[in-house]
């Protein structure tokens, strides 16, 4: 039977003070990630349920603008993507959402939600900023998805009880961050938006993610270290700044042990977050690049952070935790939801107390206190517990045990009127985990580490009490239980008015695996189940393999680009996910002798044909890239190129290390230059030092210009003074130049800690070659490019490669002058010059998943019966084709691949179900946010008569073949 929440409309949600309140109740909210466009619809419900029954009250979920715009005004909000219908099935669980619809939302999700649209856009806006044609775009967004929140809000028949703006706004340089907030804000009320407006912060930036902006809540999001020993100090900070702002801390994300939660909780959050205890797939084209490699990383299809829910629907063990945690929140209710922290320490921890975190107090609302206590150890503790007054003392005798890695919340001075009964808990070495009224009276159940005592003051007459594995010592109206752990102690407690009081005390396994407690001290526990399912034989049939002539689609990519004498970027010809592939050519001389080739700005996967050869791979994260190779038999003329490329994903975050990790960075190459000399001109440069702290007494002056009146040197320290600045720098002609040093590149010895200085040097150009290309390989510090006087610009640390063309003359001297600006220690490297000849002519074709489904059904006519291990030529691709059924349970499958020097693009169908890249080769990135071997086949999906699985394959390493060992199918 399902359950609808519902609300009155009146004030339906307030953040404000201490507490959330919903219908005028307040509710300590447990949160979990849990993500419509990564789970298939037809799961929607049973994850809904598994997470309600694991404890938590409410889930957060973002809404992918490009999921639903998947081209400019093309709009989609059926199956996977019908979003109104997600949120009445949460409604319907029982579940308050947290709804977030950005504009950005991050996630690890294409471009952060934001359409590539956006990005090629003339001239360019600025995204996530007070920008008016940002925002007019965005109102076209929120259009659409503001009326379903809208329809879906407590008060109006949902549970949506806040609505997110924007996401982590602080980890961006946002000119405007109050009056794009405050911008969001108005959009959202004037779609009837009257649930809280909220706005995150990813690093602790109240301002800078919200504004502060009037009528929108900060809220924060934390990622320490599970042990951090200063956690709680930090998230205490916040809260009382937030308590300045009269609204509670809120934490919306944050990481998923409950260990780490219990901690947030003793600090006063109202809010527990969590990320991601739900996992799920990035199906389609819809993963994302972003910097938690080096810093470049590419995210799996699977998308998984080791959360409660496997994508598969698996409960894992730390689910326990969180059911745990979710019944002790249940059994508090409003007293925890309106909780405050101590606002001094109230209690000091004795005994083994290195490692220990706290004690720290959390005062319940109606009286009474949570007295929270961690261990950081892995190490068990034996400690004791003393009140600052010097008073109380837990245990009144001996020590209790701190298990290793094991947050308590022990109540202390809590008033049984919580649980319908008179009197108090005076104390509890167990933790009360369970609560329940039932018929007769009240069952509490508690949980400890060994043995430990429960004091109650009993308010009432008692008619009379018994234990069983625990003894009784009873005074006046306080009874002392005392426990030795050895089994489950009952003890019942009858009052004379007849009612029944029972506690259980179990050990910590037991409370986890707990399924219910009974007045008559009944307790159902239930183990999960240890088994592991094998690989099954034989699941698609007969495997058949189709191969593809340089990886192309046989003319199923469509034409989206005519020739060009410059490589265009996807986004500008419309191409925002998927594969593309450029054809070019370069007219090299006869007699020149190919070195390799220079990709310009090259994103994400950039595989290189040459004269029908296979070049090599790169992954340039959007930085030009020099792919050597060696074609000594090719003769001169004309040499054509093809570029296949591969739009990973856009972006999830702005990091200004990597060109391609910026918000807005564009896809597919830039240029493409065949290299016929590579020439090393790290030595011989001369070199002026100018640092400041160099001029003074002692140093010797040259003599004054007539321009001026400077001194020489004095006119150089001006213009390095330029190296920050965008417009022209002037040219340096001491007239002593001969006596400058002679070294190497940036070799300068010196003790200055900030350095200024100018490197220069000639070097002659080839007379037949057409373009040349400066690479500063390792550069470290601040430097700007003067060629024969002209200003070539800054040289871009993360991107360190500058095209001189325009002001070189074949054959004709060129004169490089740097300006260097470093501290001492950082690297110059090395500066190497390619010379060659650029490709032009190039016309474009592009494929996404209709017409890579084409290929490979046209493919499949050519197919030949293939077993496995295969092994695919570097270079080569081709199509491998087999047939699924669902497994025996109807669940489906996980699939895990072996081999290596393979890229995999997985269809089920017509649909892609994973992506991935053996290792293997140079250019394989970090594989992050999931598992990089495996993808997952929905048993929904694959009906009765079962899918057709069509791999597309390709061997992109180029010093060794691709091999595909095994595709082990693990029943669901």
């Amino acid at each position: 039977m399902s359950i609808r929440i519902r609300v009155r409309s009146e004030a339906a949600v307030s953040f404000g003070g201490n507490a959330v309140r919903i219908g005028g109740e307040s509710v300590l909210l447990l949160s979990a990630s849990l993500f419509y466009f990564r789970i298939p619809r037809e799961h929607w419900r049973e994850r809904m349920e598994q997470v309600k029954a694991l404890g938590y009250n409410s889930i957060d979920v973002y809404f992918p603008w490009n999921f639903h715009e998947r081209r400019e005004n093309v709009w989609d909000f059926e199956g996977m993507r019908d979003a109104e219908t997600f949120l009445r099935l949460a409604a319907e669980a029982g579940l308050w959402v947290i709804a977030r619809p950005g504009p950005y939302i991050c996630s690890e999700w294409d471009g952060g939600g934001l359409p590539a649209y956006l990005y090629a856009k003339q001239p360019p806006m600025k995204l996530r900023d007070n920008d008016p044609v940002f925002l007019e775009h965005v109102g076209r967004w929120y259009d659409k998805i503001m009326p379903i929140l809208q329809k879906q809000q407590a008060g109006a028949g949902g549970s949506v009880i806040c609505v997110q703006l924007d996401n982590e706004l602080d980890f961006y340089d946002c000119d405007d961050p109050k009056g794009y907030i405050s911008a969001l804000r108005d959009l959202a009320l004037t779609y009837g938006i009257r649930v809280p407006l909220t706005a995150c912060a990813g690093q602790g930036g109240l301002l800078q993610a919200s504004g502060l902006a009037e009528g929108v809540v900060p809220t924060c999001n934390f990622y320490p270290h599970d042990r951090d020993p200063e956690f709680e100090s930090k998230a205490l900070h916040y809260r009382e700044k937030l308590a300045d702002l009269h609204v509670p801390l809120l934490v919306t994300e944050t990481n998923r042990t409950h260990y780490l939660l219990r901690r947030l909780l003793s600090a006063g959050a109202k809010l527990l977050g969590p990320y991601l205890q739900v996992s799920g797939t990035n199906f389609g084209f819809t993963n994302a690049t972003n910097n938690w490699g080096k810093p470049l990383a590419f995210l799996a299809s699977d998308y998984d952070f080791g959360g409660m829910i496997s994508p598969e629907g698996h409960i894992r063990p730390e689910a326990y935790e969180g059911r745990l945690l979710g019944r002790l929140i249940r059994a508090y209710g409003a007293a925890l939801a309106e909780a405050e922290p101590a606002a001094k320490p109230a209690w000091k921890a004795e005994g083994d107390t290195e490692h220990v975190f706290g004690p720290f107090a959390l005062g319940l609302a109606g009286g009474g206190q949570l007295v929270f206590i961690t261990n950081g150890d892995e190490r068990d503790k034996r400690i004791a517990l003393r009140a600052a007054d010097e008073g109380l003392l837990l245990p009144s005798s001996g020590t209790l045990k701190l298990c290793g890695l094991r947050s308590l919340a022990l109540p202390v001075d809590v008033p049984l009127s919580v649980w319908g009964l008179p009197g108090r808990i005076v104390y509890s070495t167990a933790e009360l985990y369970m609560a329940e009224r039932q018929e007769g009276g009240t069952v509490l159940a508690f949980h400890a580490a060994g043995s430990g005592e429960i004091a109650l003051a009993i308010d009432a007459p008692v008619a009379s009490a018994a234990a069983e594995q625990a003894t009784l010592e009873q005074t006046d109206r306080q009874l002392r239980v005392r426990f030795a752990g050895t089994g489950t102690a009952l003890c019942r407690i009858r009052l004379e008015d007849g009612r029944l009081l029972t506690l259980i005390v179990t050990d910590y396994l037991k409370a986890l695996y707990t399924e219910s407690i009974s007045i008559n001290g009944k307790i159902t526990v239930t183990l999960p189940s240890a088994e592991t399912e094998q690989p099954a034989d034989n699941v698609a049939g007969n495997w058949r393999l189709s191969l593809a002539d340089g990886g192309k689609l046989g003319g199923y990519a469509d034409k989206v680009g005519e020739a060009s004498s410059q490589a265009p970027f996807l986004e500008q010809l419309g191409v925002y996910r998927g594969f593309a592939w450029y054809e070019a050519s370069a007219l090299v001389p006869v007699g020149a002798k190919i070195r390799g080739f220079l990709v310009r700005q090259g994103s994400d996967v950039i595989s290189l044909y040459a004269g029908g050869r296979y070049i090599g791979t790169a992954t340039p994260g959007g930085r030009s890239a020099f792919i050597s190779a060696e074609m000594e038999d090719f003769p001169g003329g004309t040499l054509g190129l093809q570029v296949r490329a591969e739009i990973w994903g856009h972006t999830n975050f702005d990091d200004a290390r990597l060109p391609g990790l910026r918000l807005p960075a564009l896809k597919g190459i830039g240029g493409l230059t065949a290299v016929t000399r590579v020439r090393d001109i790290s030595s011989n440069w001369r070199v002026f030092q100018r640092a400041a702290e160099a001029i003074g007494a002692g140093v010797a002056e040259v003599r004054g210009t007539a321009r001026t009146g400077k001194t020489a040197k004095a006119e150089m320290i001006d213009k390095a003074k330029m190296i920050d600045k965008t417009d022209k720098i002037a040219r340096i002609d001491p007239a002593d130049e001969s006596l400058w040093p002679l070294v190497g590149f940036g070799g300068w010895l010196t003790a200055d800690q900030r350095s200024h200085e100018i490197f220069r040097r000639e070097f002659e150009p080839s007379s037949g070659a057409a373009a040349w290309v400066l690479h500063f390989k390792g550069l470290e510090a601040e430097a700007r490019l003067e060629v024969n006087g002209n200003d070539a610009g800054p040289v871009r640390r993360f991107d360190p490669f500058i095209d001189i063309t325009p002001y070189v003359t074949p054959g004709e001297t060129v004169r490089l002058t740097v300006y260097l600006k470093r501290t001492l220690g950082q690297s110059a490297g090395r500066v190497i010059i390619y010379e060659g000849y650029a490709a032009n002519g190039f016309t474009v074709f592009a494929a996404e998943e209709p017409q890579l489904t084409a290929s490979a059904e046209a493919a499949q006519a050519s197919a030949a019966a293939q077993e496995l291990p295969l092994t695919l030529a570097s270079g080569a691709a081709g199509w491998l084709f087999g047939r699924v059924k669902s497994s025996a349970a109807g669940k489906g499958w996980r699939v895990r691949a072996a081999g290596s020097g393979l890229k995999l693009t997985v269809f089920m169908g017509e649909r892609i179900v994973g992506r991935l890249w053996l290792p293997g080769g140079a250019a394989r990135p970090v594989i992050a946010g999931g598992s990089a071997d495996s993808f997952y086949l929905p048993g929904p999906w694959l009906g009765a008569e079962g899918e057709p699985l069509s791999i597309f394959l390709e061997a992109v390493d180029p010093q060794a073949h691709g091999k595909l060992e095994s595709l082990d199918f693990i029943p669901v």
